[in-house]
């Protein structure tokens, strides 16, 4: 794992002080970032997420203290070091009671500072490698999900921060774009992994029978339930209950659910015992659920239970980086499924479809690649050419795939450079270059890791 740079953002307004303080910090290799004022400085923390803030108590406008707290509900894993005068001590050790790291009181020797930067320098590396190895041990053994975009990366690391919690997660996206993914991975990251992920389609049943599959029901309850029955509720004790297309879930089972939600009971239909459920939910709408709820057509306060968390999952033509390779590990899946050879990709494909608009999104592109593999190719793309703005991201688009496809071989010979050379017909050595040249641990993929 590559050590991640920390930088300092420094905010203070006496351009002097800020001179000589900047001065004495990159003296003693810190990378310094410097601002006048609280505002600037919080633009700053956005777009340096990796930091540590030291910034002046008094400042022009908001105050440090008050930037603080800004920074904290950004990242409360963010050191904030606070410099104070001899008379605002007490307002800084009240800020630690608050959450600040440290703070340095005027006038502080070049080694002190130093040393109060250096161990709130080392805090941040740590717990930012340790997100980095969570995540990405997590990735390895847990659902694929595949992008680099900054949409992709910002949704794992969403997933990644509310796996371990027991909060319902609100998943909302157009039709495709991986909503049950996205549940999977919430399920296989989690602490209830070993128990049951229970999926749901709410579109699926007549209103009739969707009481009965939601709570369960006692035998004879009513005609043609000749046993008993464990509704999909109860069966997600102890794991996750997915519920699809929640927008289509009838008003009156709502009601009913929320009580689930609430008490975190269910009652089969046909008995009045009560029984306890432990079951995380993960619902997944493509509708905007607020607004059906100013409609009266979805209940507000089952809306609101369920907005805990909030997933936003964007449409393939928002992250169209993303396309060359979901499309090369689309077409490597259907291959092995179809047992075809792994046909050359032309560089204009690749560039043809990250054209096209793709209404059905992740779900419509995996179904071309299928198509693709079987020998169907629309003829559209025959007479596609690639102009010369689009050569230079071509190499990078090509090498993109090739280690997608490496990794993919890995991930299912668990690592073994061996048993994937095989696989993708590479000799060893040859394999042994490529994973130097994409900077790959087959490590990484081996169980445990």
């Amino acid at each position: 794992m590559d050590q991640i740079d920390i930088s300092i953002l420094y905010i203070e307004d006496d351009k002097s002080v800020q001179f000589a303080y900047q001065q004495s910090m990159e003296m003693a290799g810190f990378t310094v970032l410097t601002a006048d004022n609280a505002e600037d400085g919080l633009k700053l923390v956005r777009k340096h997420p990796a930091s540590v803030v030291l910034t002046d108590i008094r400042l022009p406008g908001m105050s440090g203290v008050k930037l603080m707290e800004k920074v904290l509900a950004i990242d409360p894993a963010i050191p904030v070091v606070l410099i104070t005068g001899h008379g605002d001590v007490e307002m800084a050790v009240n800020a630690m009671k608050q959450g600040a790291h440290d703070f340095i009181e005027k006038p502080c020797s070049n080694k002190r500072l130093t040393e109060i930067l250096q161990r709130a320098v080392d805090k941040r590396r740590l717990e930012l490698e340790n997100v980095q190895s969570r995540l990405q041990q997590k990735a390895a053994n847990g659902p694929v999900m595949i992008g680099s975009s900054k949409a992709m990366n910002r949704i794992r690391e969403m997933i990644l921060n509310i796996s371990d919690t027991d909060a319902d997660v609100l998943v909302q996206g157009e039709t495709g774009t991986g909503k049950e993914v996205v549940a999977n991975a919430i399920h296989m990251w989690s602490d209830r992994r070993n128990a049951n992920f229970v999926p749901l389609n709410c579109a699926a049943f007549p209103d009739s029978l969707f009481e009965s599959e939601m709570f369960g029901h006692e035998a004879g309850t009513f005609t043609g339930a000749t046993k008993k029955r464990i509704g999909k509720v109860e069966y997600a004790h102890k794991g996750t209950l997915f519920l699809d297309e929640i927008e289509s879930m009838p008003l009156d089972i709502q009601a009913k659910f929320l009580r689930v939600l609430q008490e975190r009971t269910v009652e089969r239909l046909g008995n009045n015992i009560l029984v306890p459920v432990d079951c995380r939910v993960v619902a997944a709408t493509k509708e905007d659920l607020q607004e059906l709820s100013e409609k009266k057509a979805f209940r507000s306060d089952l809306y609101y239970r369920l907005n805990v968390v909030t997933i936003h999952l964007p449409p393939l033509r928002e992250r169209r980086e993303d396309i060359p390779e979901l499309f090369y590990h689309f077409a490597f899946q259907a291959a092995q499924q179809y047992r075809r050879p792994m046909p050359d990709i032309k560089p204009e494909l690749i560039i043809w479809l990250q054209t096209q608009k793709w209404p059905g999104n992740v779900r419509e592109l995996k179904h071309f690649a299928d198509r693709y593999i079987l020998g169907f190719v629309p003829p559209e793309t025959d007479g596609f050419s690639i102009s010369d703005e689009n050569r230079m991201s071509l190499t990078e688009c090509l090498d993109s795939f090739e280690k997608q496809l490496i990794e993919d071989a890995l991930r299912q010979t668990g690592g073994h450079v061996g048993s994937a050379a095989k696989q993708l017909l590479l000799p060893r050595k040859t394999l042994y270059d490529k994973l130097n040249r994409h900077d790959i641990k087959p490590d990484a993929f081996r169980s445990g890791n």
